[in-house]
Protein backbone atom coordinates (compact mmCIF):
# COMPACT_ATOMS: atom_id res chain seq x y z
CA UNK A 1 0.00 0.00 0.00
CA UNK A 2 1.33 3.93 -0.54
CA UNK A 3 -0.11 7.10 0.54
CA UNK A 4 -1.35 9.70 -1.18
CA UNK A 5 -1.72 13.26 -0.10
CA UNK A 6 -2.98 16.41 -0.73
CA UNK A 7 -6.40 18.08 -2.36
CA UNK A 8 -5.25 17.76 -5.72
CA UNK A 9 -3.58 14.26 -6.61
CA UNK A 10 -6.59 13.07 -4.18
CA UNK A 11 -9.31 14.29 -6.23
CA UNK A 12 -7.63 13.29 -9.35
CA UNK A 13 -7.06 9.99 -7.97
CA UNK A 14 -10.88 9.58 -7.05
CA UNK A 15 -11.99 11.22 -10.46
CA UNK A 16 -9.88 8.87 -12.78
CA UNK A 17 -11.94 5.83 -11.24
CA UNK A 18 -8.56 3.54 -11.20
CA UNK A 19 -7.88 2.49 -7.55
CA UNK A 20 -9.93 3.13 -4.74
CA UNK A 21 -8.69 4.22 -1.63
CA UNK A 22 -8.92 1.85 0.87
CA UNK A 23 -9.17 4.45 3.38
CA UNK A 24 -9.34 8.44 3.22
CA UNK A 25 -8.04 10.45 6.56
CA UNK A 26 -8.96 13.93 7.04
CA UNK A 27 -7.49 16.50 9.81
CA UNK A 28 -10.05 16.48 12.61
CA UNK A 29 -12.12 19.12 12.99
CA UNK A 30 -10.90 20.59 9.21
CA UNK A 31 -14.00 20.91 6.77
CA UNK A 32 -13.16 23.22 3.94
CA UNK A 33 -15.50 22.43 0.99
CA UNK A 34 -12.73 20.96 -0.72
CA UNK A 35 -12.48 18.22 1.76
CA UNK A 36 -15.95 17.86 1.92
CA UNK A 37 -16.01 16.88 -1.73
CA UNK A 38 -13.41 14.59 -1.06
CA UNK A 39 -15.05 12.70 1.62
CA UNK A 40 -18.21 12.25 0.02
CA UNK A 41 -16.74 11.39 -3.67
CA UNK A 42 -14.80 8.74 -1.37
CA UNK A 43 -17.42 7.70 0.39
CA UNK A 44 -19.28 6.99 -3.02
CA UNK A 45 -16.55 4.37 -3.85
CA UNK A 46 -16.54 2.47 -1.03
CA UNK A 47 -13.76 4.03 0.96
CA UNK A 48 -13.61 3.99 4.75
CA UNK A 49 -13.98 7.80 5.57
CA UNK A 50 -11.69 8.43 8.95
CA UNK A 51 -10.55 11.34 10.98
CA UNK A 52 -7.64 11.83 13.31
CA UNK A 53 -5.38 14.55 14.40
CA UNK A 54 -3.19 16.72 12.17
CA UNK A 55 -0.27 14.96 13.63
CA UNK A 56 -1.19 11.34 12.71
CA UNK A 57 -1.43 13.12 9.18
CA UNK A 58 2.02 13.93 8.97
CA UNK A 59 3.01 10.65 10.23
CA UNK A 60 1.26 8.91 7.45
CA UNK A 61 1.68 11.33 4.86
CA UNK A 62 5.68 11.34 5.71
CA UNK A 63 5.17 15.06 5.79
CA UNK A 64 3.18 18.42 6.85
CA UNK A 65 2.33 19.39 3.61
CA UNK A 66 -0.34 17.34 3.22
CA UNK A 67 -3.21 20.03 3.14
CA UNK A 68 -5.70 17.90 5.37
CA UNK A 69 -6.17 14.68 3.40
CA UNK A 70 -4.20 11.70 2.90
CA UNK A 71 -4.97 8.41 0.86
CA UNK A 72 -4.22 5.00 1.96
CA UNK A 73 -4.46 3.42 -1.76
CA UNK A 74 -3.08 0.07 -3.53
CA UNK A 75 0.66 0.16 -4.92
CA UNK A 76 1.40 2.47 -8.50
CA UNK A 77 1.19 0.38 -11.18
CA UNK A 78 3.91 1.46 -13.58
CA UNK A 79 2.88 0.37 -17.21
CA UNK A 80 4.90 -2.24 -19.45
CA UNK A 81 6.47 0.01 -22.53
CA UNK A 82 3.88 -1.39 -25.33
CA UNK A 83 0.91 0.05 -23.03
CA UNK A 84 1.95 3.65 -23.93
CA UNK A 85 2.44 2.56 -27.56
CA UNK A 86 -0.69 0.96 -27.39
CA UNK A 87 -2.67 4.20 -25.41
CA UNK A 88 -0.84 6.26 -28.29
CA UNK A 89 -2.55 3.55 -31.37
CA UNK A 90 -5.91 3.91 -29.82
CA UNK A 91 -5.69 7.96 -29.34
CA UNK A 92 -4.79 8.33 -32.86
CA UNK A 93 -2.13 10.39 -33.09
CA UNK A 94 1.48 9.56 -33.20
CA UNK A 95 3.25 8.46 -30.47
CA UNK A 96 4.66 11.47 -28.09
CA UNK A 97 6.77 9.55 -24.90
CA UNK A 98 8.88 11.61 -22.43
CA UNK A 99 11.92 9.43 -21.37
CA UNK A 100 13.83 10.44 -18.35
CA UNK A 101 17.69 9.81 -17.99
CA UNK A 102 18.76 9.46 -14.14
CA UNK A 103 16.47 12.09 -12.45
CA UNK A 104 16.45 12.05 -9.12
CA UNK A 105 14.67 14.59 -7.17
CA UNK A 106 10.54 13.40 -7.14
CA UNK A 107 9.48 16.93 -7.56
CA UNK A 108 11.44 17.54 -10.94
CA UNK A 109 9.73 14.07 -11.83
CA UNK A 110 6.62 15.11 -10.73
CA UNK A 111 6.36 18.27 -12.65
CA UNK A 112 7.58 16.72 -16.00
CA UNK A 113 4.92 14.49 -15.71
CA UNK A 114 2.04 17.16 -15.22
CA UNK A 115 4.01 19.12 -18.18
CA UNK A 116 3.76 15.75 -20.38
CA UNK A 117 0.01 15.19 -19.56
CA UNK A 118 -0.66 19.09 -19.72
CA UNK A 119 0.73 18.98 -23.15
CA UNK A 120 -0.60 15.49 -25.03
CA UNK A 121 2.66 13.07 -24.23
CA UNK A 122 1.12 9.82 -24.29
CA UNK A 123 3.88 7.92 -21.28
CA UNK A 124 6.45 9.07 -19.27
CA UNK A 125 9.56 6.73 -18.85
CA UNK A 126 12.02 6.19 -16.76
CA UNK A 127 15.01 3.86 -15.32
CA UNK A 128 14.38 1.38 -12.13
CA UNK A 129 17.83 1.97 -10.77
CA UNK A 130 19.10 5.09 -9.81
CA UNK A 131 16.39 7.11 -10.29
CA UNK A 132 13.19 9.02 -8.96
CA UNK A 133 9.98 6.85 -8.91
CA UNK A 134 6.28 7.50 -8.35
CA UNK A 135 6.20 8.40 -4.88
CA UNK A 136 3.82 10.24 -2.48
CA UNK A 137 6.01 13.70 -2.93
CA UNK A 138 6.17 12.88 -7.35
CA UNK A 139 2.40 12.42 -7.02
CA UNK A 140 1.90 16.05 -5.14
CA UNK A 141 4.49 17.50 -7.70
CA UNK A 142 2.42 16.30 -10.25
CA UNK A 143 -0.89 18.15 -9.17
CA UNK A 144 -2.79 14.62 -9.43
CA UNK A 145 -1.44 13.91 -13.06
CA UNK A 146 -0.17 10.73 -12.05
CA UNK A 147 -3.39 9.20 -12.49
CA UNK A 148 -3.82 10.05 -16.08
CA UNK A 149 -0.26 10.28 -17.47
CA UNK A 150 0.96 6.59 -17.18
CA UNK A 151 4.97 5.71 -16.18
CA UNK A 152 6.76 2.84 -17.48
CA UNK A 153 9.44 1.72 -15.45
CA UNK A 154 12.59 -0.08 -17.62
CA UNK A 155 15.25 -2.01 -16.63
CA UNK A 156 17.78 -0.82 -19.23
CA UNK A 157 17.29 2.49 -20.87
CA UNK A 158 19.14 2.12 -23.95
CA UNK A 159 17.33 -1.24 -24.87
CA UNK A 160 14.01 0.64 -24.40
CA UNK A 161 14.84 3.46 -26.39
CA UNK A 162 16.06 0.40 -29.61
CA UNK A 163 12.44 -0.66 -28.68
CA UNK A 164 11.10 2.65 -29.10
CA UNK A 165 12.52 2.48 -32.27
CA UNK A 166 11.90 -0.36 -34.00
CA UNK A 167 7.97 0.71 -33.18
CA UNK A 168 8.95 3.71 -35.47
CA UNK A 169 9.37 5.92 -33.11
CA UNK A 170 12.16 8.92 -33.85
CA UNK A 171 14.28 9.25 -30.69
CA UNK A 172 15.43 12.53 -29.62
CA UNK A 173 18.11 13.31 -26.86
CA UNK A 174 18.24 17.26 -25.19
CA UNK A 175 21.52 18.48 -24.97
CA UNK A 176 22.95 22.11 -24.28
CA UNK A 177 25.55 21.45 -26.13
CA UNK A 178 23.73 20.55 -29.44
CA UNK A 179 24.41 21.96 -32.63
CA UNK A 180 21.44 21.23 -33.82
CA UNK A 181 18.05 23.36 -32.64
CA UNK A 182 15.06 21.42 -31.30
CA UNK A 183 12.98 23.93 -34.02
CA UNK A 184 15.08 22.58 -36.65
CA UNK A 185 13.75 18.52 -35.79
CA UNK A 186 10.34 17.70 -37.10
CA UNK A 187 8.57 16.75 -33.92
CA UNK A 188 5.43 15.67 -36.11
CA UNK A 189 6.70 12.39 -36.28
CA UNK A 190 6.29 9.47 -33.78
CA UNK A 191 8.88 10.97 -31.18
CA UNK A 192 10.22 10.31 -27.65
CA UNK A 193 11.79 13.37 -25.91
CA UNK A 194 15.15 12.31 -23.89
CA UNK A 195 15.66 14.28 -21.01
CA UNK A 196 18.92 14.29 -18.98
CA UNK A 197 19.90 14.38 -15.22
CA UNK A 198 19.57 17.38 -13.03
CA UNK A 199 23.55 17.23 -13.02
CA UNK A 200 25.09 15.03 -15.59
CA UNK A 201 22.44 15.39 -18.45
CA UNK A 202 21.58 12.66 -20.73
CA UNK A 203 24.48 9.69 -20.31
CA UNK A 204 26.50 9.39 -23.56
CA UNK A 205 25.33 5.40 -23.85
CA UNK A 206 21.63 6.75 -23.68
CA UNK A 207 22.74 9.90 -26.42
CA UNK A 208 24.46 7.68 -28.90
CA UNK A 209 21.32 5.61 -28.88
CA UNK A 210 19.10 8.43 -29.86
CA UNK A 211 18.38 8.93 -33.51
CA UNK A 212 18.68 13.15 -33.11
CA UNK A 213 20.34 15.50 -30.15
CA UNK A 214 18.81 19.19 -29.99
CA UNK A 215 19.19 21.92 -28.00
CA UNK A 216 16.42 24.18 -26.71
CA UNK A 217 18.07 28.11 -27.51
CA UNK A 218 18.12 30.86 -24.83
CA UNK A 219 19.58 33.92 -24.72
CA UNK A 220 20.23 34.40 -20.89
CA UNK A 221 23.53 33.81 -18.57
CA UNK A 222 22.41 30.33 -17.04
CA UNK A 223 23.68 27.60 -19.46
CA UNK A 224 21.17 24.87 -18.88
CA UNK A 225 17.53 24.33 -17.50
CA UNK A 226 16.39 21.92 -14.95
CA UNK A 227 14.98 18.82 -16.33
CA UNK A 228 11.19 19.64 -15.48
CA UNK A 229 11.75 23.03 -17.33
CA UNK A 230 13.23 21.20 -20.72
CA UNK A 231 10.93 18.72 -20.92
CA UNK A 232 7.95 21.31 -20.56
CA UNK A 233 9.72 23.50 -23.54
CA UNK A 234 10.27 20.51 -25.36
CA UNK A 235 6.92 19.48 -25.25
CA UNK A 236 5.51 22.90 -26.00
CA UNK A 237 7.64 22.56 -29.34
CA UNK A 238 6.09 19.40 -30.27
CA UNK A 239 3.03 20.95 -29.68
CA UNK A 240 3.43 23.95 -31.55
CA UNK A 241 5.09 21.79 -34.96
CA UNK A 242 1.97 19.15 -34.74
CA UNK A 243 -0.84 22.21 -34.06
CA UNK A 244 1.15 24.02 -37.40
CA UNK A 245 0.89 20.53 -39.21
CA UNK A 246 -2.92 20.13 -38.92
CA UNK A 247 -3.42 24.30 -39.53
CA UNK A 248 -0.54 25.19 -42.35
CA UNK A 249 -2.45 28.73 -42.63
CA UNK A 250 -1.79 29.62 -39.09
CA UNK A 251 -0.15 32.77 -38.59
CA UNK A 252 3.34 31.96 -37.37
CA UNK A 253 4.15 32.70 -33.21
Amino acid sequence: MRTLYGVNPVRELLRAGGDVPAELWLTSGERSRALSELAEAARARGAKVREAPRDKLDRLAGTDRHQGVVAVVSDYRYRELDELLEAARAAGAPPLLVVLDGIEDPQNLGAVIRSAHALGAHGVVIPKDRAAGVTPAAAKASAGAVEHCPVARVTNLAQALERLKEAGVWTVATDAAAEESIAEVDLTVPTALVIGSEGGGVRPLVRRTCDRVARIPMQGKVGSLNASASAAIALYEVLRQRGRAKNPAAPRA
